[in-house]
């Protein structure tokens, strides 16, 4: 008997053991081995990049910047730019100066259109000269900013930010208004009022959209379409109010109205 309960005594703490072992390596487990969550893409029947407008950008670096040094690179057909990193949104770091060609970026833009081209991701690719087949640096980017002369449109700067795919961009995304030809308040006579061209999001650098599709079809006289409407991907945040208003069909004019009575 007294055998019996040791055995009984023994097993128990072997078990104890066990079970203690089992739970401290499953735990070692999950802090070393992390679940990552799934790549995020874009969604059926939401916009996405068209294929054919991908592109490379070729850089070359700059050793200095300043007023001088950006008009001669612009003389010689080089446009002066800046690389760097955003990944919450907003802290800035890691920048590089660069310079890209003229042609190639006004090119892009005149495709793209100003809007378009902002909410577009490129591959840039810095080489120690545009004739050179050594890569510095091969990195995805979001164009910034891009600062047109005022009066010839002339490309003057750009500025990149690099687009890894944890990063967080805030980006302006061009607004397409479709439905015109059969929105029932346009067909008796209203106009359209675009009040937002562009509306910001915080984004996922893997799913920012190229434009967001906003939808006329049922929109009468005196209705609106506010921020909160839009159909995006749920990942991405708005940085507005959602009750601002985007576009509205406006009255009828004065001559339809008679018409009506």
């Amino acid at each position: 008997m007294l055998i019996r309960h040791r055995q009984i005594l023994t097993n128990g703490f072997h078990l104890r053991h066990f079970c203690q072992s089992s739970a401290a390596a499953a735990a070692a487990a999950v802090l070393q081995d992390p679940i990552e969550p799934p790549p995020l893409t874009y969604l059926e029947g939401l916009p996405r990049p068209d294929p054919k407008y991908e592109e490379i950008i070729r850089a070359i670096p700059r050793s200095s910047s300043g007023k001088n040094i950006s008009a001669k690179e612009r003389k010689v057909g080089r446009v002066p730019s800046i690389v760097f990193e955003q990944e919450d949104g907003q802290h800035g770091g890691n920048k590089r100066i660069i310079s890209v060609r003229t042609n190639q970026i006004r090119k892009l833009v005149n495709h793209l259109g100003r809007s378009f081209f902002l909410s577009r991701l490129f591959d840039l690719e810095v080489a120690p000269d545009f004739e050179s087949d050594e890569i510095i640096e091969k990195v995805r980017v979001l164009p910034r900013k891009l600062h047109l002369h005022a009066g010839t449109d002339a490309v003057l700067n750009v500025t990149f930010i690099r687009a890894p795919s944890h990063a967080l961009l805030k980006v302006d995304v061009p607004l397409v208004f479709r439905g015109e030809d059969v929105s029932p308040g346009l067909k008796k006579g209203a106009y359209l009022n675009t009040i937002k061209r562009t509306v910001k999001y915080l984004c996922p650098a893997d799913i920012i959209p190229p434009y967001i599709d906003v939808d006329l079809s049922e929109l009468d006289a005196g209705q609106k379409i506010v921020a909160g409407d839009l159909k995006v991907h749920p990942a991405l945040k708005l940085l507005r109010s959602k009750d601002e208003a985007v576009c509205k069909i406006m009255g009828a004019r004065v001559s339809d109205q008679k018409k009506t009575k």
